[in-house]
């Protein structure tokens, strides 16, 4: 028996109890068929990752929207065509009374070129920085789009409620749709969906409505945030909190706060946790940096959180949170970066992404994980899942 903080329970508003504190955070596995549709790949990898024990398994990053893609290799869930293959993920992902939840994504201005030609977006703003190249300038959507693309969160949340998933979780972190609503800096609207925070919330809040309408008031609807897309210029820290306190007095079932290193943080990672739990009633869950089982008992302990996020790690140890509480978990090394300053700042995301990539791809097939820290075989593994359209930007740094 452990008696470890992470082992305990935890119900959610909706009334489901979640067996323990470990989810396991989204990873796009990028292993859809051409078509953009799951395969017998996405039930091996997540009966493994049921298997290892985790409370929360949480999808990567599926499209609602067949024109809008994030990067080579997403699953689209757009209407019922994969409902046979979709339930057999969520079979094998829900053994041992898992909660799998389907992670719905629109990449907004965030569609590279190379999978969509013309992106949306609330207002035309083109992506900057070195990066934008690899971007074309947005379209601003009308209102009638923006509806349908509303009813396209519902519809795809339906569907996975359907194919027996538990829940799902709205990606507003990273720079992608919701994000894009929520943010001045990239909402220019003047009308309903845009202005104040009240109106650039209008979208997330819609969507969220529509789906606990649809799915009933059981059904677990997460949300996920990043400390890492606060901008005084766009989405302040209020503005990140009043977010935060609205979905919760709406009763949406968790939050989870991306940062950039809990255990090493530049962004005062825990301070602004410990607050934001301090305020909603809304489970909390922390992603990012943990490695050491103390500074998850320790984010526990002090209040900042309520579950544990885990996304790299269990990338190549399927099977960590069985370890943890078994007593036989040895934090994991991640690939080294190259020692060339100009090389790593344009790779590390790719190093990490592919590296990842590689290894659930393995999980998957069947066979054991390779666990290594050189950055150019992380590279080199990018370029034998996609080519080398792999390595280039799948969002803005």
């Amino acid at each position: 028996m452990s008696y470890l903080q992470l082992s305990n329970s935890l119900t959610l508003p909706c009334g489901v109890t979640v067996k323990n504190r470990i989810v396991k955070t989204a990873l796009s596995e990028t292993m859809a068929t051409t078509d953009h549709q799951p395969n017998t790949l996405f039930a091996s990898l997540y009966r493994q990752w049921a298997d290892g024990g985790a409370g929360i398994v949480i999808t990567g990053n599926v499209m609602v929207d067949r024109q809008a893609l994030a990067e080579p290799g997403n699953v689209v869930v757009d209407d019922e065509r994969d409902l046979p293959v979709l339930r057999q993920w969520a079979d094998n992902g829900t053994r041992h009374h898992t909660q799998l939840w389907m992670q719905l994504n629109h990449p907004g201005r965030q569609a590279p070129k190379q999978v969509t030609a013309q992106p949306v977006a609330p207002s035309s703003v083109p992506i900057e920085g070195r990066q934008r190249h690899a971007f074309a300038a947005p379209r601003a959507l009308t209102t009638v789009e923006i509806n349908q693309l509303i009813q396209k969160f519902v519809k795809s949340a339906v569907i996975a409620k359907e194919a027996g998933f538990t829940g799902v979780q709205l990606h507003g972190a990273f720079g992608y749709l919701i994000n894009q609503f929520l943010s001045r800096t990239t909402n220019r609207r003047t009308d309903q969906y845009g202005g104040s925070l009240d109106n650039r919330l209008r979208f997330l809040v819609d969507v969220y409505q529509g789906i606990r309408q649809a799915c009933g008031n059981q059904f677990p609807i997460s949300l996920k945030l990043s400390l890492t897309d606060i901008d005084l210029n766009g989405f302040t820290e209020e503005d990140f909190t009043a977010v935060i306190r609205k979905m919760a007095a709406l009763g949406i079932d968790m939050v989870e706060i991306a940062g950039d290193d809990y255990e090493n943080s530049q962004l005062g990672f825990s301070g602004h946790a410990h607050l934001i739990h301090q305020l909603v009633k809304t489970p909390i869950a922390l992603s990012g940096g943990f490695r050491h089982i103390s500074a998850m008992e320790e984010a526990l302990g002090r209040q900042d959180a309520d579950l544990i996020g885990i996304c790299t790690p269990m990338a190549v140890m399927p099977d960590l949170p069985n370890q943890i509480f078994n007593a036989n978990y040895q934090p994991l090394e991640l690939p080294l970066l190259n020692g060339r300053h100009w090389l790593d700042d344009r790779l590390s995301s790719v190093i990490v992404t592919s590296y990842c990539e590689e290894q659930v791809r393995r999980i998957a097939e069947g066979k054991p994980t390779v666990p290594y820290q050189n950055a150019w075989r992380s590279i080199l593994a990018e370029i034998r899942l996609h080519g080398f359209k792999g390595l280039k930007p799948r969002r803005p740094q």
